[in-house]
């Protein structure tokens, strides 16, 4: 049992630590662009936010439906996200839509 549990940590913070394109071991806390389309840069921006906790458990909804809905856009420019991961113990996703 001792051998699986340790297993399972290993594995688990890996898992946490390989979030985003440019992952830290220890510390991750960068932005990141996800998507574009055609449309003009809007002046509305919305977010959504989920988070996790050793890699056991997860909350949130950061979906683009999410935050679009949050900020009543209807046409997205553009969508950006944002990282920070300590240590696999504590991550949070956030993610930026903008447009009208």
């Amino acid at each position: 049992m001792k051998k699986l549990l340790l297993i399972a940590a290993i594995a688990t913070f890996f898992a946490g630590c390989a979030v985003g394109p440019l992952p830290g071991v220890i510390y991750t806390g960068a932005d990141y662009g996800l998507d574009a389309t055609a449309n003009t840069v809007g002046s509305k921006v919305g977010t959504a936010q989920a988070q996790a906790i050793l890699g056991i458990v997860a909350t949130g909804d950061a979906s683009i439906n999410t935050a679009a809905k949050k900020a009543g856009i209807s046409r997205i420019s553009h969508v950006d996200y944002k990282v920070k991961n300590i240590i696999g113990v504590y991550i949070t996703y956030e993610i930026y839509v903008y447009g009208e």
